[in-house]
């Protein structure tokens, strides 16, 4: 099979068949997500706790640049 002389058939079999998937997988609903209360306020004070990171380090002068 050419599939250069047939491309437009093989788009319109593409469109229809992704088309057909998102109907299908569009009707199935949502999973819930269940979050005990203890661990909403453990993940809150764990927000207030944020770590920090600090580097202190050299430039590299231009000769070291050029060496790289």
């Amino acid at each position: 099979m050419n599939i250069a002389k047939n491309m437009e058939a093989v788009f319109i079999a593409t469109a229809i068949i992704a088309g057909a998937t998102s109907l299908a997988t569009a009707s199935t609903p949502a999973p819930r997500i269940f979050i005990a209360a203890d661990n909403v306020a453990a993940q809150t004070a764990n927000a207030v706790a944020m770590q920090v990171v600090t580097i202190t380090a050299k430039r590299l002068t231009a000769a070291e640049k050029a060496a790289l």
